[in-house]
């Protein structure tokens, strides 16, 4: 008697025509003017976003950013000679294995 009741259930669904999903919502899609609308919310909320988190940032003072600009200006040049003497080296053994 159930599985009746089943089947006829299913039978009346399956003939009801189907309903849009949009229809049966009552929204509308949304039109051109609210999607720039929605663009330019979206750019000026960025915007009020960045400048929250930037007050949010400690900054370093004036004399940790010399100290630590100098600091990598040093490493730099120290690599930088390193790289060139390890070139010569190398150059060197080179030329004399292949005798030019």
């Amino acid at each position: 008697m159930a599985d009746k009741n089943a089947v006829n259930t299913t039978a009346a669904k399956a003939s009801e025509p189907k309903k849009d999903k949009k229809a049966a919502s009552g929204k509308k899609k949304p039109g051109f003017l609210d999607k720039v609308k929605g663009f330019f919310a979206g750019i000026a909320k960025f915007f009020k976003d960045t400048k929250s988190e930037l007050k949010k940032v400690v900054w370093p003072s004036r004399k940790d950013v010399k100290i630590k600009t100098i600091t990598v200006i040093v490493v730099v040049l120290i690599a930088a000679a390193v790289l060139i003497l390890l070139d010569m080296a190398f150059g060197g053994v080179i030329h004399l294995l292949i005798g030019a």
